[in-house]
C-alpha cells in the first residue's frame, strides 16, 4: 500500500517519453453492453445516456442483458426501444440468475461487432467514451482499453471520500503501469475489448481482475485511457462499502497468484512486477497484518523495537474503533477507519469462500443508485 506506489513512481520517471497513443479515426463496429438486475431506479437514465454517446450511428449497437430481473427493468427497455426505433438497441433476458459475469458470457453470444464495451447500469459514459476507448485501439498487441471511474459524491460523506481517495491514487498506478506495459486490473464501470478475445470466464470472477491477466499472460497489453470517463456514485455509508468490498474479495484466495507463470520476469518483465506489488502483496494483507500483530507481540520482551511496533498497532485499530463508535470527521481517523474496514472486508471475503458460501451475484447498494 505504500512501497509499491512509492516505486512504481519511481520506475515511471524512467518512461517519461512514453505516451499512451491514440487514432481518432479508428472507428470500427461496437456494441455497448449494459448488464443490469432490477435497475428499476436507474435504467431509463442510463439509456438515455447511451442513447446521446458521440460515435456514428451506423457503426454502434445497444445490448441490455437482464439478469432475470423482477421487477420494471425489463419493461422500461422494451418502452424505451419501441420510442427509439431508430437505434439499434435489444434487450437479451438471461433466464436465470447467476450473476453478472455470466449474463456477460451468455449476451455476448448474440455480439457481431468487431468491439464490445461493457458498462454498469448505474455508470453514466461521458458522452465521448466510446470514442476514447476505440482510439486506444492503436496496435493488435492491445486487446483490453479501461476507461476512468469518476467518484461523482465525493464530498458527500466520509466514505464516499475515501473511496474517491482510494480510486485517484489507483488510477495514478494504473496510469503508469499502461504507459510502461500492462495494468494488473481494470474496473466495472467502463472497459472495452475486441469481440474475438472475449472469454467466456467462470460466473464467479469478474472481468476487473481476470481480463488483464488473461491477456497478459497471451502476450496482450490491457491499457488504460483516463479521457474515456464513467461517472458513478460511491457508497454513502460504510454498511454498503463494506459489502461492496466483501463481494469484491469473493475471488481473493484465487487471484493471489492466479497462474505461476507471472512469476516469470524474463517473459512476462514488468507485469510480474506490476502484479506482484499491485495484486498479490495487496490480496495478501488480510494474513500480513494478522501475522505482523502476532509476531510483534510474541518478540515484544526482546526489544523495544517490537514492543512499539506492537502498541502502535493496537492504537491504529483502536483509533478505527474510535471512528466508528464517535462518527467523527477527522480526516486522518477516516482513512484510518477505512482501510481497516478495506482489510476486514478481506477477512470477510475469505471465510465466504472457504465456507462456501462465496456466489457470483450480489444485492446492490442502494446507496449507488
Amino acid at each position: 500500500m505504500i512501497g509499491y506506489p512509492f516505486s512504481i513512481v519511481f520506475i515511471g520517471k524512467f518512461y517519461k517519453n512514453r505516451s499512451l497513443k491514440k487514432d481518432y479515426n479508428h472507428k470500427p463496429t461496437v456494441t455497448v453492453m449494459v448488464v443490469a438486475h432490477n435497475e428499476e431506479k436507474v435504467i431509463y437514465e442510463k439509456l438515455n445516456n447511451i442513447k446521446e454517446l458521440n460515435y456514428p450511428k451506423e457503426n454502434i449497437e445497444f445490448l441490455i442483458a437482464s439478469d432475470n430481473s423482477t421487477d420494471r427493468t425489463n419493461e422500461i427497455v422494451e418502452q424505451f426501444i419501441r420510442e427509439h426505433e431508430d437505434l439499434n438497441i435489444r434487450l437479451y433476458r438471461v433466464n436465470q440468475r447467476k450473476g453478472k459475469t455470466n449474463a456477460q458470457n451468455e449476451a455476448h453470444k448474440l455480439v457481431t461487432t468487431e468491439y464490445l464495451v461493457m458498462t454498469d447500469a448505474n455508470s453514466i459514459m461521458h458522452k465521448n467514451s466510446v470514442k476514447e476507448l476505440m482510439a486506444a485501439f492503436t496496435s493488435e498487441d492491445i486487446a483490453y482499453v479501461s476507461g476512468r471511474l469518476s467518484i461523482v459524491n465525493k464530498d458527500t460523506s466520509d466514505v464516499s471520500g475515501a473511496e474517491g481517495s482510494y480510486w485517484d491514487s489507483d488510477l495514478a498506478i494504473r496510469e503508469i503501469e499502461g504507459r510502461i506495459q500492462t495494468i494488473t486490473a481494470g474496473n466495472g464501470a467502463l472497459y472495452a475489448c475486441r469481440t474475438e478475445d472475449y472469454h467466456d470466464f467462470d460466473p464467479v470472477l469478474c472481468h476487473d481482475s481476470a481480463m488483464p491477466p488473461l491477456y497478459a499472460l497471451q502476450g496482450k497489453r490491457a491499457i488504460a485511457n483516463h479521457d474515456a470517463i464513467a461517472y458513478e456514485k460511491a457508497g454513502e455509508v460504510i454498511e454498503d462499502e463494506f459489502g461492496r468490498k466483501v463481494r469484491m474479495n469473493r475471488i481473493i484466495l484465487k487471484y493471489i497468484l492466479p497462474d505461476l507463470r507471472i512469476l516469470n520476469i524474463f517473459k512476462y518483465k514488468w507485469f510480474s512486477y506490476f502484479y506482484f506489488g499491485h495484486r498479490t502483496c495487496r490480496y495478501l494483507l488480510w494474513v500480513s497484518h494478522l501475522l505482523l500483530l502476532l509476531t510483534s507481540l510474541l518478540l515484544i520482551y526482546e526489544s523495544w523495537f517490537y514492543l512499539m511496533m506492537f502498541v502502535g498497532q493496537v492504537l491504529f485499530y483502536l483509533l478505527a474503533l474510535l471512528k466508528a463508535v464517535t462518527k467523527s470527521e477527522n480526516k486522518l481517523l477516516t482513512l484510518i477507519y477505512y482501510y481497516s474496514v478495506t482489510i476486514l472486508a478481506q477477512w470477510f471475503g475469505v471465510i465466504k469462500i472457504v465456507s462456501g458460501r462465496a456466489k457470483p451475484f450480489w444485492e446492490k447498494a442502494e446507496s449507488t443508485r
